[in-house]
């Protein structure tokens, strides 16, 4: 199953980036600079004869279950053995998982990446469901503090404007360019298939590699 993107959701997200601040205790505005580059995040060789692109929510049920049932095989089999290259591409359907995706990307070391992406997704319905603002950034700081990120840090990435709004202009691009209307998603060499179980996903794999 897919969690499914609305043309709602895209408006909420707009406005939950132009909020960003709200997570902050304090907030001071910034001079104006060039707008943020987007940093990409992927996993295995980039010359792998397969590229794999991951579209998922940091909030998404389905995406925190693939994590947990699928990806660990798949990662071990195909990404570690060199056959495909993975990429991770975030979808917004609502501010927690704008400000999830922020605290990943707050370092901005690849590996780090995608081990606050596994806390989040293990801790998801501890810190995406909170029932306020504010418990939401107590969850999102409390993943950042297990990942060896401290509060300051982690606040001060989640205030961070400029860069909300370039990666919600980012995910508008891309999952228009490539069509995503549910997560996850995923474009297998450019094939835009849905979520699947580890043994349909193998086996899609390796007959693409002719084994």
């Amino acid at each position: 199953m897919t969690h499914t993107f609305t043309r709602r959701a895209a408006l909420a997200i707009m406005a939950a980036s132009a909020g960003t601040a709200v997570l902050a205790q304090e907030s001071t505005p910034a001079p104006a600079t060039e707008p943020p580059v987007i940093q990409e995040f992927a996993l295995g060789d980039p010359n792998a004869p397969i590229e794999v692109i991951e579209y998922a929510s940091f909030t998404c049920p389905h995406c925190a279950r693939f994590h947990s049932d699928v990806w660990p095989e798949l990662k071990a089999n195909f990404v570690d053995t060199g056959k495909i290259h993975f990429i991770f591409r975030p979808v917004y359907f609502d501010g927690p998982g704008l400000w999830g995706d922020m605290l990943a990307r707050c370092t901005g070391d690849n590996d780090k990446f995608f081990g606050i992406a596994g806390i989040l997704f293990e801790r998801q319905a501890e810190w995406s469901r909170a029932s306020s603002q504010a418990g939401v950034a107590a969850g999102i700081v409390s993943v950042g503090n297990q990942a060896g990120i401290d509060e300051e840090t982690v606040r001060a990435c989640l205030q961070d404007n400029d860069k909300a709004q370039a990666l919600v202009a980012d995910f508008q691009t891309n999952v228009a360019r490539d069509k995503i209307e549910g997560t996850p998603s995923f474009l297998i060499d450019g094939v835009l298939t849905d979520n699947m179980s580890y043994a349909s996903f193998a086996q899609l794999l390796n007959e693409k590699l002719g084994e």
